[in-house]
C-alpha cells in the first residue's frame, strides 16, 4: 500500500494533499455512480461523457497541483 502513500501525499511523502484526496475520492464516486446506473437501473452509459468528465477532473487536479506547487515542502 504504500504507492497509495505516494499518490495521496504531497513531494514530500508525509503531508496528506487535499487536492489528491478529493480527485481519488472523486473519482471512485464517479465510477461507483456509473456502474449503479448500469447495474441496478439498466440506464444505458455513455463512455465518451464520463471519459470528457474524468479528463476534466484530471486538467483541474493538474492545475490545483502547479498552482500549489510554491506551497510544497523540500
Amino acid at each position: 500500500m504504500r504507492w497509495l502513500t505516494h499518490i495521496l501525499t504531497g513531494i514530500d511523502n508525509e503531508t496528506h494533499d487535499v487536492a489528491r484526496v478529493l480527485a481519488v475520492v472523486s473519482f471512485a464516486v464517479g465510477l461507483g455512480l456509473c456502474v449503479y446506473s448500469v447495474v441496478v437501473h439498466a440506464q444505458p452509459f455513455d463512455l465518451q461523457q464520463f471519459g470528457i468528465g474524468v479528463g476534466a477532473m484530471f486538467v483541474s487536479l493538474g492545475a490545483a497541483l502547479k498552482l500549489k506547487e510554491g506551497t510544497e515542502p523540500k
